[in-house]
């Protein structure tokens, strides 16, 4: 009989220590709240983090594999984190926001959901957030900009790759503005600023990109918060009425199951896990899982369908340079989500990333047609002629698409999470029309040649969506699970519709709002 070790209670337990958890075991400690963060992946620290293609590697997801099917993968060991500060360690910083256009798009255009708040009701969310870790851009520059106050940094320089690329999107007729970034172009405090060398992929070690490792995971320390690494959580535990959470039962490295009691549990472990969690979370009252009484549990799973535009430029472009995420932005396709009958959704490029010889996102893959001499003839024009740029689309939430548990254990003998993602055509066909429009624009920038590579997730969103109704969502617009009050959810699974805009910015913002209204309403969850 497996012996359970019985730990005492703290305030908040949070699974996970990304961007989301991370951020909410900051806002708790800083309040005076006993705070225990378990992380499923090892300890790292910035000294730990190298400027390397196989250092990189080692950031991704290394737990508990995950079965993936549909003709649109979600991708999720490359998109998912494993370790200290989770997937927001090797994120690129990108941080634009959603727009108007994104909350309301059942109301608005008859597809995908309705978000239960509204962009208004974000955006001190997102002033607050990107004062306190000091964003870098031109906010004017971003004609398509919501509103929103003026961000503290100025933007970072346009470098060789970037001057080349944006001459096609003025010839075109399109707008630019340097990326908004959670990147310091500025010191800010013991961060220091950024040193364009292009290794945000392998997690900054200098600390200008903006990681829970410098960030929120900083302050939930300097305020007693603690984290305990190589700590699988197996499930929630429940009162005998299932209709509050008593704490967690987690595995250690060393194969030692605890019982670990909380009066607030805070669901971090980013899209797929967070939903294979509630899923492993039985319970008399909620036989099919935790959060799952009106069969919407792990629906509605989107990722951002992308391609990447690739070219030789008669210039210099310095691609090893610069950051991972690009150097500019443009939104000039974002407005019009409904521009044909038979094609949907807004999108954005994201242009001029930096890009390494090899490796997954390296020069070299981009023509996985090349050997021997060809290959090597083309690296010595492409390392110094190089150019990039990454189109990110809308994804349309479908009740289908779906995380559940598979019939494959792992070696903890727990189901692992099973994730299915079909692309609709409506955004197939607008991934179609971006690529053509890419490839024009390279051409119009004076591209000697271009082409482009497959389709591909980015970003993993959904599957324990908000909403106002526990019949229509599995969270309500805090967080909260509407089965169990005290069971709160962080992370872009909570998201509605997926946008067309890197995530981790309005994950934070969410965060920041979701702590607050558990700290106001803490004498009802305790």
């Amino acid at each position: 009989m497996t012996t359970i070790i019985q730990n005492d209670e703290v305030d908040v337990l949070v699974v996970g220590s990304g961007a989301a958890g991370s951020l909410y075991a900051a806002v708790a400690a800083k309040a005076g709240k006993h705070v225990m963060i378990l992380e499923a992946g090892p300890e790292r620290t910035l000294n730990d983090l190298q400027s390397s293609q196989i250092w990189a590697r080692q950031l991704k997801w290394a737990g508990s594999p995950v079965e993936e099917s549909g003709n649109h993968k979600i991708g999720h060991n490359f998109n998912s984190g494993f370790g200290t500060g989770g997937s927001a360690v090797h994120h690129y910083g990108v941080w634009p926001r959603l727009h108007d256009n994104d909350f309301n798009t059942q109301s608005d255009y008859g597809v995908g959901l309705d978000w239960p708040i509204n962009y208004a009701d974000l955006q001190p969310f997102y002033d607050r957030i990107q004062s306190h870790i000091g964003l870098s851009g031109d906010a004017k520059a971003e004609r398509w900009r919501p509103s929103g106050e003026a961000y503290p940094m100025p933007a970072l320089p346009i470098l060789s790759q970037g001057q080349v690329i944006a001459k096609g999107f003025q010839a075109k007729g399109m707008h630019t503005a340097p990326i908004p970034y959670a990147v310091n172009s500025l010191p800010k405090g013991e961060r220091h600023s950024c040193i364009f060398d292009g290794w945000c992929d392998a997690g900054c070690p200098n600390g200008a990109l903006a990681n829970p490792l410098v960030t929120s995971l900083a302050e939930a320390r300097q305020h007693g918060a603690k984290i305990f690494h190589r700590c699988q959580v197996r499930r929630v535990l429940l009162n005998k009425r299932g209709d509050k959470a008593l704490g967690v039962e987690y595995q250690n490295a060393a194969g030692d199951i605890f019982s670990q009691k909380a009066k607030v549990v805070v669901l971090a472990a980013f899209t797929v896990q967070t939903a294979r969690l509630l899923w492993l979370s039985e319970h008399e009252k909620h036989p099919r899982g935790l959060g799952n009484n009106h069969d919407l549990l792990g629906r509605y799973l989107m990722t951002h369908p992308a391609h990447t535009i690739w070219g030789l430029f008669k210039e210099q472009t310095q691609p090893h340079m610069g950051l991972s995420g690009g150097q500019l932005i443009c939104q000039d396709g974002y407005a019009n989500k409904q521009a044909k009958p038979n094609r949907y959704g807004s999108y954005q490029w994201l242009i001029a990333n930096a890009c390494k010889p090899n490796d997954l996102l390296g020069i070299a893959t981009s023509r996985a047609d090349l050997f021997g001499k060809k290959l090597e003839a083309f690296m010595h024009d492409a390392t110094k002629h190089f150019g990039t740029m990454v189109g990110i689309c809308d994804d349309i939430p479908l009740a289908d698409n779906r995380i559940t548990l598979s019939q494959k254990k792992d070696t903890l003998n727990l189901p692992i999470a099973k994730a299915h993602h079909d692309i609709d055509p409506r955004v197939a066909t607008l991934t179609e029309h971006m690529v053509k429009e890419g490839l024009d624009i390279f051409n119009a920038a004076g591209a000697r040649e271009s082409w482009t590579g497959p389709r591909a997730g980015m970003h993993i969103m959904g599957g324990t969506v908000m909403g106002d109704s526990a019949k229509t969502s599995v969270c309500n617009p805090f967080g909260q699970l509407h089965d169990v009050a005290n069971v709160f959810v962080a992370g872009p699974s909570l998201f509605p519709t997926s946008g067309a805009v890197n995530p981790t910015f309005t994950v934070s913002a969410l965060s920041l709002m979701g702590a607050e209204h558990m700290l106001k309403h803490w004498s009802q969850l305790s």
